[in-house]
Parts: structure tokens; sequence; C-alpha cells
């Protein structure tokens, strides 16, 4: 479970550390019972929770920097960051939880644009959980179903796991389109 943690931490500030197999393969072999469900989804919750705060933390120290030396259009993309986050914060940050790189830009924009450290926390907490539930959820129930083979249990947790991702940014994107046309 340490493994499980450190891997949700570091994930939320260099992406591509693959935190959501990690989960699923901590799923799995909870299912199996080699794992406490619980303890799998709350290292992974605690991991991503903390590497959201740093990011966050990241951004506000570097924040302050980059307004000082960006090029002007970098600054209106900060001002149009600062309003988006403050009319939907929870939509991006929960939301975002869910999108590899998506998690750490979102985190990292919401402390250069000083989104207030409370709203932010609670937004990434019921994010975190969420999406640790999701992922361990997902590799438990396959291990439970699999429980002769690993391998196939992972597989299967994995794909599901991609393709409900993928069926979200399709619907996301054919909704965008839809109001582009309205």
């Amino acid at each position: 479970m340490v493994v499980v943690f450190a891997i949700a931490l570091l994930d939320s500030v260099i992406p591509v550390v693959p935190s959501e197999t990690a989960l699923i393969t901590g799923g799995v072999a909870a299912g199996f019972g080699d794992l406490p469900l619980v303890g799998v989804i709350a290292a992974g919750a605690c991991g991503a929770i903390l590497g959201d705060l740093l990011a966050y933390q990241l951004g506000t120290t570097f924040g302050s920097v980059l307004e000082r030396k960006a090029p002007e259009r970098w600054l209106d993309r900060i001002a149009w960051a600062r309003k988006a986050l403050g009319r939907r914060a929870g939509i991006f940050l929960v939301f975002g939880r869910f999108i590899p790189l998506g998690r750490t830009a979102i985190t990292m924009t919401s402390g250069i644009t000083r989104l207030p450290r409370t709203h932010f926390l609670g937004y990434i907490a019921i994010a975190g959980v969420i999406w640790a539930t999701y992922a361990a959820g997902l590799g438990f129930l396959f291990g439970r179903r699999f429980q002769d083979n690993h391998a196939v249990a992972f597989t299967w947790a994995f794909a599901t796991a991609v393709g409900i991702l993928v069926a979200v940014e399709l619907t996301r994107r054919a909704l965008d389109r839809r109001k582009a046309r309205v």
C-alpha cells in the first residue's frame, strides 16, 4: 500500500507515473484477498490528495514569477483560468482527477491563480476518494471474478477503466459540438 500511496502522490506532479495502474493492481490484489480494499483506496486517495496539494503549492510558489515574466498571451490565459476556476473549480478539479495530464495542469493552475486553499482542499479530497474508489474498485471486482488469473483480472479492469474514460471524453466532445452549433 506504500507503493500505491507513493505512486498516486508522484502522479499528481509527474503525470507519466502510472497511478491508475497501481490502484487497479492493488484492487486486483484485494480481490484475491491479499490486501484490504479499504487500505488500497485510502492509500491511493491520500497519495492523490497530498500530491495535488504539492502541485498546488508549486503553482503558488512559481505563479508570481510566471506572472511577472510571462508574455502577454500567457497573462490572458491565466486571467481566463482564474475566472473559469472561480466559477467551476469543483467540476474542473473533480473531473480533472480522471485525466492524467489534466490533473497536474488543473492543480498547478489552481495554485497559480490563487484559488482559495480551503476550496481547493475540499474539492481534491472529494476527487481523490472518488478516483481511488473507482480504480481500486474495478480491480477488486475483476480480481474477484478472475481469481485464478491475475493477468486476465488486471487486463479486464484496465480495459474497462480506459473504456469508461474514452466514453466520457467522447460524450463531452459531442456535447461541446452540440453547444457550438446552437
